[in-house]
């Protein structure tokens, strides 16, 4: 019967169905693009969630946490090294994950070379997200424990310990 039909149907569809026709295979158009402009995709999240704020949103923030001139200039400059860095690093991800699928696609793959593109993907994924994890900890160093509590408070994350602030630095 048709409803049996479309019930095999919907069971055996993949999730990826669809996701063929991308550029590259293994990132959407949007991760590419996050790549390429040097954004974090999550990487920061440990940092992010656990009172290290990140410096973009430090600085979007800038006057509701009462930044000095200083702080202000610090934070661009963690910001400004970070970006360069992480596009750097994004670019030549992308450019690997562009040979993992070209090499897929075209049939001229084998395991070693599979197991070298892998590996170097790893290693700039670690790479982007040590990029991204270290800006939150010079951002941290850089503000008051007030403004670092303000911070989680301001992004949502003020009642994660029920109403307890566990921030305890300098």
């Amino acid at each position: 019967s048709l409803v049996l039909a479309v019930a095999a149907s919907a069971a055996t569809e993949s999730p990826y169905a669809g996701d063929q026709s991308r550029a590259i295979k293994a990132l959407s158009q949007q991760e590419v693009e996050d790549y390429l402009d040097g954004r974090g995709l999550g990487y920061a999240r440990a940092a992010e969630l656990n009172h290290y704020p990140g410096p973009a949103h430090v600085l979007a923030m800038a006057k509701e946490l009462a930044l000095t001139q200083e702080q202000q200039a610090r934070t661009q400059a963690i910001f400004d090294a970070m970006r360069a860095q992480a596009i750097m690093l994004g670019r030549q991800l992308v450019e690997k994950e562009r040979t993992l699928d070209r090499r897929f696609a075209g049939g001229s793959i084998d395991a070693d070379f599979l197991r070298a593109l892998l590996s170097d993907i790893g290693v700039l994924q670690a790479r982007i997200r040590y990029v991204h994890l270290s800006a939150h900890l010079q951002q941290r160093a850089l503000l008051t424990a007030h403004q670092t509590q303000l911070y989680d408070r301001l992004r949502g994350y003020g009642t994660a310990h029920g109403g307890h602030d566990h921030t305890h630095h300098e």
